[in-house]
């Protein structure tokens, strides 16, 4: 789950530390928040010549997050904004998981495959398809946005229902809770993934070997 945890874990461990823990304001907050998707995106887009989609999502929220501290320093709407990074990270995960590279996928599949290449190019070939597998993978990623939007919901309606005060570490509990529910109802799709997985593999290998073209005298 490395590359979940990069992309996600880090800046948002980075932000509510900085933020909650040590007292920074929102806007430095979230700008040191914002270095490692920044470094993500930009090293990925020269190397690679691909965006990293996590990355640059987070980095986009944290710009977002930056524009709207400008708002009024109502303590209410503030606990309210927080939410905004979940709710957008959420929102993305949902959507992608109708789309053609669901978000979610790039943390799953080397938790699955294991830095197996055998694993690997098994995933690779179920994911091409439109079967099963990649019905699952979809699920993964509806699951982890539903479970993201149910909790911006949550905090939303506890800014303006909640006293200040226990909103302060109640925030911090909703994401904490909604997370562990993520992990939870994944794992429907992520058990049979993995059954999925091996049994290609084991079929992989009961295929026949590629004849070798045969040598010229």
């Amino acid at each position: 789950m490395a590359p979940l945890a990069v992309d996600v874990a880090v800046p948002l461990g980075v932000y509510y530390l900085a933020h909650k823990a040590f007292g920074l304001d929102l806007v430095a907050s979230l700008a040191l928040s914002s270095v490692v998707p920044a470094v993500r995106t930009v090293a990925g887009a020269a190397r690679d010549r691909t965006v990293n989609g996590l990355a640059a999502l987070m980095l986009a929220v944290n710009v977002a997050g930056i524009a709207l501290s400008f708002l009024s320093g109502d303590p209410r709407l503030m606990i309210a904004k927080d939410s905004g990074i979940s709710s957008v990270i959420g929102l993305s995960v949902l959507v992608s998981a109708f789309g053609a590279r669901p978000l979610m996928s790039a943390g799953l599949k080397p938790f699955l495959t294991r830095d197996d290449a055998a694993r690997e190019a098994a995933w690779d070939r179920l994911s091409v398809g439109g079967g099963r597998f990649r019905g699952l993978e979809r699920r993964f990623s509806a699951v982890w946005g539903a479970a993201l939007l149910a909790e911006c919901a949550a905090r939303i309606v506890g800014a303006y229902t909640v006293p200040v005060e226990t909103m302060a570490w109640l925030g911090a509990v909703m994401l904490v809770g909604a997370i562990g529910v993520g992990a939870m109802a994944s794992g429907t799709a992520t058990e049979p993934m993995k059954e999925l997985l091996d049994a290609e593999v084991r079929a992989a290998h009961r295929r026949p070997a590629p004849a070798s073209a045969p040598v010229a005298a």
